[in-house]
């Protein structure tokens, strides 16, 4: 294993951030190579746990000849993020500076193909430098795995429509509950920049090719514990043996549970508050729920006679994650049901802001 820490200059004198990644050599170079990051939201740890305990197993295939495609493994992928703390609460899903979500507005190919990737030294914000050399970093990967995690959730992956359903090994390999199918939409985040530059290496056959990417959702930001990392790390190395980056033996594919609900993006309804107050759950993920069944209320005025406000289900379905904290605003999203049928409010964009 190679260690470089790369230093990202920040916006105003005197400061900067380190970007650590770690490269495992391998035996092939016509072998599938991988890219693996964790952290892009700062405050998501899941992925961050679960690269600890895959980074050692991939040093052991190194030493022993056994890693046959390079490994590229960026545990922390967004220092940036990572210290955003405002009076002790971590702010890791959008940049203090900008506003903009730290999974948004990544480099996507012009009119002509070319990447307009911004330089180390390029006078623009640093998170915009970040999201150009994490491009760069992926670059040259067939496989390409971005791992995050919801509120509270279950394990689900996002895939891009070509890759479906070349990708139902990956789902099976993380013990995924839900699969959401997405098609182009104009969010940019860094899967659909990835993606993007897949297709014209590629063609519409990449997933037939082995190519690969995929926005991984490690269940919920307080499913962060040895248990369910090294769950995590074992599924992510079945993985890259069983698409020829490593050689080893592992459980076949066959026998193991395929419990995914694979369905397009435009069957996920989210609940919006339609009032402020304390949030009241009588459903949690991996529920199965009945179209105008109670999932949650809304405590506006607590004790009084009709102080509740009820959120119930627009149709039957999977409910797939839920808000973290209780006390909302009118407006917030409250919760993500994977319905039965494409959502009567199905937007065209990605389903969190």
């Amino acid at each position: 294993m190679h260690t470089e820490i790369e230093r990202i200059a920040a916006d105003t004198p005197g400061t900067s951030y380190e970007l650590v990644v770690h490269r495992y050599g391998g035996g092939d170079p016509d072998a599938p190579a991988a890219y693996l990051q964790a952290g892009l939201h700062g405050n998501e740890r899941p992925g961050v746990a679960a690269l600890h305990y895959l980074m050692p197993m991939l040093a052991t295939a190194e030493a022993e000849g056994r890693l046959v495609g390079a490994v590229t493994v960026v545990p922390q992928a967004n220092p940036i993020a990572a210290g955003q703390h405002v009076l002790a609460d971590h702010l890791g899903r959008f940049s203090l500076s900008t506003r903009v979500n730290f999974n948004r507005d990544y480099p996507m190919p012009d009119a002509d193909g070319a990447v307009p990737l911004d330089a180390a030294e390029a006078p623009v914000f640093a998170e915009r430098r970040l999201k150009s050399r994490l491009l760069e970093l992926s670059d040259g990967h067939r496989i390409v795995l971005d791992l995050h995690c919801d509120d509270e959730a279950l394990q689900y992956l996002y895939v891009a429509d070509e890759l479906w359903p070349a990708l139902s090994d990956l789902s099976v390999c993380l013990r995924a509950d839900a699969v959401i199918r997405w098609h182009a939409t104009p969010d940019a985040a860094f899967e659909e920049a990835v993606f993007a530059r897949m297709l014209q290496q590629a063609g519409p056959e990449l997933g037939q090719a082995g190519y690969c990417v995929s926005t991984v959702e490690l269940r919920g930001q307080g499913d962060v514990s040895p248990y369910l990392a090294r769950q995590d790390a074992d599924g992510l190395y079945r993985f890259l043996v069983l698409r020829g980056v490593i050689e080893d033996d592992v459980e076949p594919l066959e026998e193991l549970a395929a419990s995914h609900r694979a369905l397009p993006i435009d069957h996920v309804d989210v609940l919006h508050a339609p009032a402020g107050g304390t949030l009241l759950f009588h459903v949690r993920p991996g529920d199965l729920v009945r179209s105008g069944e109670l999932l949650a209320e809304i405590l506006v005025r607590p004790g009084e006679l009709g102080g509740a406000v009820a959120l119930r289900a627009p149709q039957d379905g999977l409910v797939l994650s839920r808000r973290m904290r209780r006390f909302i605003r009118i407006g917030d999203d409250v919760l993500k049901l994977f319905g039965d049928n494409r959502s009567a409010h199905a937007k065209t964009g990605a389903l969190d802001n």
